[in-house]
């Protein structure tokens, strides 16, 4: 899609700096230098061009106490899309994507606090319906990045840059109060684009909007919400290319390595993995560029500030499922009554 240069100023804007206030549009505004009314259209134009995804929350999975994974599943290569309908009908698989190798679906699984299957039973559901060959499980063993911001404005060299080394992150889960579970189920999803966006989800819960913004920073302080931003429709953005980048780093590198490579503009996730007989591959990392070319350039960057040479990279073909997870809602529930 055509974009100007406000638009992508704005894109940028809307994925790092909306912020927890009364009025946040305005404050986007201050910053691109226009009106808050310019804002809005633009962002509703955008939402109706499907650019933008959605504005919304986002919480962490795993500090709200759900188990998650990344899942590698090998199913018929004649027929992937049964599979992928299969795996996208869990309410808990938020990423689905065919890729360039023998596990060729690649899926995101979270599984509820007091799911009665669990984690494992629902891989062993899933595997017995889908018929998949073998599911690999690939848990997160070390978190050093996970932001999903594309770089609208600069180019290449820009997202190919090393940027601060980062340090693992440890999320652990919280107790939830009463509260918190009002607060995610009124404001996850999408938020209306009006001047005011927080305040129609204090009405629901019955607070005033100043008590839910300061209640937001609490949750924020908890790490169990990231931020509030736009999320973007990839392809549509312009960032036709993502590839999962992985690397054989040997165990007693990976904290010096993965945070560099974890800084770079254009990654949005970085792991550590677990590595299996037939899979040495210990460190995740995944790039976002305007074509493949820009996401090798990415990668082999990596691959000259750290040394790294053992690698492969992933490419996905098809997008079977991209959604943020809906919390504490009913859905999970119901997926485990009517598949077991």
């Amino acid at each position: 899609m055509a974009l100007d240069e406000l638009d992508k100023r704005l894109l940028n804007l809307m994925q790092g700096s909306f912020p927890l206030a009364p009025r946040p549009y305005e404050h986007v505004a201050g910053l691109a230098g226009v009106s808050e009314e310019e804002v809005m259209r633009r962002v509703s134009r955008l939402l109706a061009e499907r650019i933008i995804r959605q504005v919304t929350p986002i919480f962490d999975t795993r500090v709200l106490g759900y188990e998650s994974m990344l899942v590698a599943a090998k199913v018929d290569p004649e027929n992937p899309h049964r599979a992928a309908r299969i795996i996208n009908s869990h309410p808990g698989v938020s990423h689905n994507y065919l890729r360039n190798h023998d596990f060729n679906l690649w899926f995101t699984l979270a599984t509820e606090p007091g799911s009665k299957l669990g984690m494992q039973g629902t891989l062993d559901t899933l595997q017995q319906l889908t018929g998949a060959e073998s599911v690999r499980q690939l848990p997160t063993l070390k978190l050093f990045k996970i932001r999903m911001d594309l770089e609208m404005e600069k180019g290449t060299r820009d997202l190919a840059a090393a940027g601060v080394a980062q340090d693992p992150m440890e999320p652990d889960a919280i107790e939830l109060s009463d509260l918190d579970y009002a607060v995610i189920r009124a404001l996850q999803g999408d938020m209306p684009v009006i001047s005011e966006p927080y305040a129609p989800a204090a009405r629901r819960i019955g607070i005033s909007q100043g008590e839910l913004l300061a209640h937001l920073e609490t949750m924020r302080d908890r790490k169990a919400l990231r931020r509030v931003a736009a999320i973007l429709f990839h392809r549509r953005a312009g960032f036709s290319a993502n590839g999962m980048g992985v690397w054989n780093v040997p165990e007693e590198r990976i904290m010096d390595v993965a945070p560099l490579m974890a800084s770079f503009r254009g990654i949005s996730h970085c792991y550590q993995r677990p590595t299996y007989e037939d899979w040495h591959y210990s460190v995740f990392t995944m790039a976002h560029g305007r074509s493949k070319e820009e996401c090798d350039a990415i990668l082999d960057s990596i691959a000259g500030e750290t040394g790294i040479e053992d690698r492969r990279t992933l490419y996905s073909s098809t997008e079977f499922k991209k959604i943020r997870l809906m919390y504490f809602t009913d859905d999970h529930r119901r997926w485990e009554e009517e598949n077991t």
